[in-house]
Formats: structure tokens, sequence, C-alpha cells
């Protein structure tokens, strides 16, 4: 029985190609469905995208409206926003075992719920803290709907030209999101009567439209093919704790009472940093129990692992390479994003409205790459997209960094603006069909989630990062000045802000830089990652297992 158990262990190392071949055997469970059909699972799961980015920026864009209107204090406005990241960044990788789990049609499903019924709470919010913890349960229905329609459509796409389209259109969601949170959010704030809490009621009325139509397009749940169905409880908590505990400290470290010194903040950020090695070093064990004895999966303190650190080292390493790109790359593009919207609100001065219109042109670009990674992945090496994606972000941000405010929009804010979509939609898509390529049929939900985590933890980070760059030097060039910059800055000199939202951005290139670099360096070899034609005319689920059937390991990607 523990021989035949081994058979259907989930693979490491060199028992990959063996391994693949027997976790999906030869059940058929082909998927006949219309192209219309079709064509709603893959504008349902991008509207979820969508909706997930956008209910970050619409906010973003807000802030000083909300911050009038509800009398919150400036350092505590920023957990509007953080609330919203910090629980959907991390339960992704947990909501993506569940998925993987237990369906992700129900996955779904259940997140949209949450985002229906948090963003009307959101909307009839009255007070700071209650719409910042009414932002935090909103965000675990992100948490539950991106790692889902991930696996979704994964499942419902054989490795062919329509999942290449299909995950570039998913893609194509995240920089569209982010576009049209700052487009709609400008709009419905200065031109609507409720104002802010506007985006809140649309948000919600969204969602009920992607819940009914997933509902009706999404395929049935197929049951997981994995042995034991349990879940890690212990990593669970390991990793959402940790990953909670350095998220607050990055976003509250630059504004606590002695900054990076507060006592709290040390000693949050070093019991994150242990959790987080705790759960590696608890998954590394999991894995090897089940590997050698699967029959131990059973036992309840030794369950399948919440995410087989193996996955890190698929494709001789390349995984971890395609990982901490995402990372660095969005680090760069919510960085360049966040100082850009702040340049023009607070250096400029413009409303709302006219803030919004200069990010326009993201909306438009972002649809034309969608357009051109579905025509050309099958025909381009990875290594294109994710270079010359992470230059063009390189580029985008030192067009801000050498930017002259007296010069028209059009010589450097709009060049910027249409650059910074090609490297969040290049990586984007192109990242995450490696990724379904490469994970196992069962784990498609958690190695999306383990993607959409590195960007949720990019985001903090680069956020982190800038924000200190830009507070070192707004205080610098003020002192030169003889100004001392207060609490809230308010009283810094323009020239020092300019200075400090150009360095801000220097920073952001230099973290498109490194992703740039590393994709040089160690993605030269991946060759292709897009499909021409289909592998066979059925779900991708057992398209994988039967091209694994060979007792060779899997040819590299």
């Amino acid at each position: 029985m523990s021989k035949e158990l081994n058979r259907m262990a989930s693979p490491s190392g060199k028992d990959l190609g063996r391994s693949l071949s027997n976790i999906e055997t030869a059940k058929s469970h082909g998927v006949e469905r219309s192209r219309l059909r079709s064509i709603f699972i893959v504008v349902t799961c991008t509207a979820a995208m969508v909706v997930n980015i956008s209910n970050t920026t619409s906010v973003s864009i807000s802030l000083p409206t909300i911050e009038k209107d509800l009398v919150i204090e400036q350092e505590q406005l920023q957990w509007l926003v953080s609330a919203y990241t910090l629980s959907s960044g991390c339960l992704l990788l947990f909501c993506g075992r569940l998925a993987d789990l237990y369906g992700r049609k129900k996955a779904f499903m259940v997140g949209t719920l949450f985002q229906i019924a948090f963003s009307l709470g959101c909307g009839f919010a009255q007070d700071g803290l209650t719409l910042a913890v009414l932002r935090g349960f909103q965000g675990i229905g992100g948490a539950a709907t991106i790692p889902s329609a991930l696996g979704i459509l994964a499942h419902a796409f054989p490795p062919s030209k329509a999942r290449s389209i299909a995950f570039a259109t998913f893609a194509a969601g995240a920089p569209v999101g982010g576009a049209f949170g700052m487009i709609i959010g400008g709009v419905l704030t200065q031109l609507t009567s409720p104002h802010w809490r506007s985006i809140f009621y649309l948000a919600a009325a969204t969602s009920g439209l992607i819940g009914i139509s997933g509902l009706i397009s999404f395929d049935a749940d197929v049951p997981s093919a994995e042995h034991v169905k349990r879940v890690d409880w212990i990593g669970a908590s390991l990793i959402t704790v940790g990953l909670v505990l350095i998220i607050f400290v990055l976003g509250q470290g630059e504004i606590a009472s002695d900054g990076w010194k507060t006592p709290y903040i040390i000693a949050l950020l070093i019991v994150g940093i242990i959790m987080v090695g705790l759960f590696l070093a608890w998954e590394y064990k999991l894995e090897r129990i089940v590997d050698d004895d699967p029959s131990r999966a059973v036992s309840m303190w030794t369950p399948p692992p919440l995410m087989r650190l193996s996955l890190w080292t698929r494709e001789r390493g390349r995984m971890a390479v395609i990982l901490v790109i995402a990372f660095l790359n969005w680090s760069a593009f919510i960085g360049w994003s966040f100082w850009v919207q702040l340049y023009y609100q607070n250096y400029l001065l413009l409303t709302p409205v006219e803030t919004m219109i200069r990010f326009v042109p993201m909306f438009i670009v972002g649809c034309l790459c969608n357009f051109f990674v579905a025509m050309v992945v099958s025909k381009l090496p990875l290594v294109i997209f994710i270079v010359s994606g992470t230059l063009l972000t390189a580029a985008a941000a030192i067009l801000f960094a050498l930017i002259d405010p007296s010069v028209t929009y059009w010589a450097f804010g709009f060049p910027s603006t249409v650059l910074i979509v090609f490297g969040a939609d290049f990586v984007y898509s192109s990242g995450t069909i490696f990724i379904a390529k490469t994970s196992l049929p069962h784990e498609h939900s958690v190695a999306g989630a383990l993607f959409q985590t590195m960007t949720q933890i990019g985001t903090a980070f680069g956020l982190t990062i800038s924000t200190i760059v830009f507070n070192t030097v707004v205080d610098k060039e003020s002192a030169k000045l003889g100004v001392t910059v207060n609490s809230s800055g308010t009283n810094a000199p323009m020239s020092a802000q300019l200075v400090g939202y150009k360095d801000a951005q220097w920073t952001s290139a230099a973290f498109a830089l490194m992703a740039a670099l590393l994709a040089a360096l160690f993605l030269r070899s991946v060759g292709i990652v897009g499909h021409k034609r289909v592998i066979r005319h059925v779900d991708s689920d057992q398209t994988m297992a039967v091209h694994a059937g060979s007792s060779e390991p899997p040819t590299p990607i």
C-alpha cells in the first residue's frame, strides 16, 4: 500500500516526471462548451482581477476626500489602502490551497460574496476605523477570487493558443484595473453626490454581476486528484501571521512615533521573519515526510504541505526567478503609480478628474498589450517578454525622475504613462502562463496564489523603500533651505518635494532594472511558453497528466 501511495505522491526532484504520470490517471472529464461560454469564463475571471486591483487604486485617488469627510488623521489614512492589501496578500496561499482542495468555483463564489457584502459595508461606513476594518474583510474576497480564477482558467483551457489568450487577457486585468480604478475613482469622487462612497457601491454591483456570470459560465468543480485532501492548518497559521506582521511593519514603520527605531516595529518585524522561517521549515519537513512515506499524510500532524518548497525549484529554479521578478516588477509599477498620483495632486495641485485623465493612456495601452501578448506568446521566448517589459517599466520611471514640471504633459508624463504598462502586462501574462505550464494540475491555484503573493509583498516593499527615500530626501533638501519638516510634511518646500518625487522614481527604476538583469541572466534558455495548438481536446488537468505520462523527466520549457 505504501509503495502504491508513493507513486501517487506529488513530485519532488528527480521523480518529477514519473510522479506527474500518476497524479492524474486516465480520468476522462472532458468539457464540452460553446465558444460564447468560454469567452464568458475569460471575461468573468478578468473582471474579477480588474475589480481586485481597482479596489486599491480607486480608494487611493479618493483619500483626500475621505480624509475630509470622515476626519481621519493623516498618519492613519494609509490604512484605508493597506488594510485591503494586508488581508488579500496574506491569505492568498491559504485560499489558493482551499480552492485546489475543495473546488475553485466554490472558492470564487465565496470570495465574490465577501466582495459584495463588505463593499456595501464600506459604502455605509461612518468613521475611519470602521472603514479600515471593513476594507480588511473586503480584501479576503480578493484573496479567494484571484487564485481561484487562475486555477479555473488553467483547468478550463488546455495548453493551446486559447490558453495563451485567456491568460494574457486575465493578466491585462492588473494594469487595466489600476487605470480603471484611478479613472472611475476620480470621476465618481468628484462628480457624484455620494462622492467617495460611490466607488464602493460600484464595486459591490460589479462583483454581483461577476458572481452571476461565474455561476452560469464556470465548469463544475472537479474533485482534487490528491490522495489526502487535508489542510495544513499549522502552515497556514504560520505564513498568514508572518506575512501580516511583515506587511504591517512595512506600512507602519515609516510613520511610527520613532520611525524604524520604534520598539514595537522592531519586535513585530523580528517575529514576522521568525514566523515565515518556521513556515518554510515546517513545509520542508512535511514535504520530506509525505514523499518518504505518503501513508503518514493521514495523520493530523503531518498533512500534505500547504506549499511544497520544491515548487520554487521547478524548471531548474526558474520558477523562483519568475517569482522574484514579479516581486521586483510590482515594486516598480506600484511605486511609479503611487508617486505619480501624489505628484499630480500634491505638487501640481490637479483635481482628481484632471489626474484621472492623465492615466487614461494606461487603460488603452493595457488592452493593446493584452492583444499583442496573446498573438505572439506562442512565437517569442519568455525572456523577450520579461526583459523588454521590465526595461520599459524602468524607462517609464526614469522619465518621471527627469521630469520638468514647467513643460507640457506630452513631454514626460504621457510617454511615461504609456511605457509603464508594458512591464506589468508582459510579466504578469507570460509569468502566469509559465507557472500554469510548470505547476501540477492539482496545485494551479496555489501556484497562482504564490505568484500573486509575491506581487502583493512587492507592492508593500516597493512603497516602503521609495517612501523612505522620499522622506529622507525631502528632509535633507528642506534642511538646506533652513526648514525643519514637521511630522505630517505639510511645511516641506515645494522644491524639496520635487526632488523627493524624482528620487522615489529612481528607486522604482532600480527595482525594474534588477528584474531585467535577473531575466537576462537566468531565463535565456527557457524558450517559448505559449502554445500554437491544442495538445489534446480535453480540459487541461487531463491534458497535462497524459502529456506527462512518459517515464522521462519533463522536457525543459
